[in-house]
Formats: structure tokens, sequence, C-alpha cells
């Protein structure tokens, strides 16, 4: 097997706070023998669970690198037993040039996973991650938010798995992160995906969606802070008390496609719902206006299940192929 390109000077078996980079040799038009610098923190104290906290997977969101950049310059070891490892935006290139994947090679890193040693530079990073940073970690956490192009209701999400012990323990963690809304969620394209890599080696998983529309709040930056720290109480690798929302959560199930509406027609979204409302199989959520002429009739979107508008497009231009809303039920 070929080894992975990617050096660090992090040892990962030492005591205490080092902050350091992954080092990935990249050779381009600007720097013939530079690399692509990723940063990373290690907090470590004495023997205890490992947690693997990352941002940036898409480069456009921002919860997660604002939260463990915050992280890492704040935390101090005497509060830790046991292990953290923070990279705020394990899609570097992403989260530099702000889009969802890489300008270097074009590809989505969530969708990159068990990755090539000898690939990308995308492929590359997923392909570190498998080999090296998850098989050390027994709880994984990926910040996510809608990016660019979604907006989404704050929730920590857990998979329907065939070990459903290994399920129960990644639900009770996605509940223990304490956003608004936690989800039971359904993925369309889950094989490639770093969630599945990380369960697939029978690791807690969590994820979330925490807003969107290409920037981040108070409101969104506060749920990931709060939302880690409570995590890794519950890991038992930080002492303390969780802190809880504010009001329980809304529990969400995604049991079928069914909950996402595809869009058929390019033109202007003209919104008929909005994020948190109820809707009814049959509800008209949107209407999208032919922007190429004048004189024809909006297409209608009618919800196709009960539940929850959970997820919609950010933008007012909608092109065919595109999530134009994702309902879930409320359970």
């Amino acid at each position: 097997m070929t080894d992975n390109p990617i050096s660090t000077e992090i040892d990962f078996e030492h005591d205490g706070i080092q902050h350091g980079f992954l080092k990935l040799p990249y050779s381009s038009n600007t720097s013939a023998w530079g690399s692509v610098m990723i940063p990373i923190c290690q907090l470590k104290n004495g023997n205890g669970p490992t947690a693997l906290l990352t941002g940036g997977n898409h480069g456009d969101e921002y919860e997660g690198p604002t939260a463990l950049f915050d992280l890492a310059n704040r935390q101090h070891i005497e509060d830790i037993q046991g292990r953290v490892i923070i990279i705020p935006a394990m899609n570097y290139p992403a989260f530099l040039s702000q889009d969802r994947v890489s300008p270097i090679d074009d590809i989505n890193l969530n969708r990159a996973f068990p990755g090539e040693a000898c690939g990308t530079v995308t492929q590359i990073i997923a392909d570190y991650f498998s080999r090296t940073l998850v098989p050390m970690a027994d709880l994984v956490v990926d910040i996510h938010s809608g990016g660019k192009t979604l907006d989404c209701l704050p929730f920590a999400a857990s998979h329907v798995l065939d070990d459903k012990l290994q399920e129960n323990q990644c639900e009770a963690a996605a509940k223990a992160f304490a956003a608004p809304y936690l989800l039971k969620m359904l993925e369309l394209d889950a094989g490639s995906m770093y969630d599945t890599l990380v369960e697939s080696m029978g690791k807690t998983f969590v994820t979330t969606e925490l807003g969107g529309g290409g920037g981040s709040t108070p409101y969104t930056v506060e749920i990931a802070k709060r939302g880690v720290r409570n995590l890794l109480i519950h890991a038992g690798i930080v002492k303390g008390e969780a802190t809880p929302n504010p009001s329980p959560p809304i529990n969400l199930n995604m049991p079928d496609e069914r909950s996402f509406l595809c869009c058929y027609h390019h033109g202007l979204v003209e919104p008929c719902v909005g994020l948190g409302e109820q809707v009814k199989a049959g509800d008209l959520v949107a209407k999208i206006h032919n922007i190429d002429r004048t004189g024809s009739q909006p297409e209608c979107y009618y919800a196709k299940r009960d539940g929850m508008v959970i997820i919609k497009h950010a933008p007012s231009i909608i092109n065919i192929g595109d999530n134009l809303l994702v309902i879930a039920e409320v359970v």
C-alpha cells in the first residue's frame, strides 16, 4: 500500500498542547516545491478517549471552523483527560477559496472517501483521515452548515446503522450536542462520504447542519461552540456540566427519499413556506418562475410528505437538479 505523503510535526502520543500543520506537498504554478498547510491542534493529557473534531469539510461552511479555531486557541490542558485532535478546516484549499469544493481539483472532499494516497490533493486528504486520524478516534464530530447554496435549521444528526448498539451511541451523542433540532438523517449518496467511512470503522459519529447561506451568525456559532463542549463532556474527556439548549430538542426523521424535493426547472424561486414551517403532503411549497421570457405560468411544487421544512435552497435562482427543499417528519 502506498504511503500517504502528508507529514506532521504533531506527536500524537505526546502529552500537552501542540499546534502545527498537516503538510501536503503540492507543486503548482505559484510554488514549484510548495505544500498545502492544513492547521491542526492536539490537546492530550494522560489516558482516555480520543475525540477528532473537524470543520470546513466544505469550504463555504463557517460555524465549524469558527468554533474549532476558538476551541484550539483557548482550551486549557488541565481540563482534558484523554486526547482531542482539532482540524478546524479539513478541506483547507476550499476553505481559503470560500467554496464548497477545492479549487485545486474540483473534488468534493465529503464524496472522496476512503481516498487515494497517490491521488489528487483532495483524495490525499481523505486517505490521511481514513488511514491515520480516524483509526485513532473514539468520537468523531464533523460540523457542517448549508454553505452558500442551502439554508438549514440548526440540527445535530445521526444515521440509521446496521449495528444498533453503534446507532444508539451515535444518537445519544447527537442528542448530547444539544442543538435545537435532532435529526435521524438520510443521505442520498452515502457511499463515499466521510460519515460512512467513520461509521464503517465502528466509531461514534455526529454531524450537524447549522444555518447556511454562505455565512454564520452569533446564534449558530454559539450552538456549535456549546455543542462541541457538550460532546467532550459526554465522551468523558472534559469535566463539567453540559449546557442544554434552552428548550428540549425537536426530534425529526427522514425515513425515505420523499423528504427531498428536487427541482426540474430553471428559474426564480418564489418560496411559499419557510424554514421551520410544518406542511401536509400536497401543500404548495414553492413556485418556479420562468426567467427566460415573460408570458408563462410558474411551475408549482408540492410537498411529498407531512412534516417540517428543515432545509431550503438559499439562492433565489435555481437550476434543474438542484435540491429545492427537504421535509422531515416530526416524531
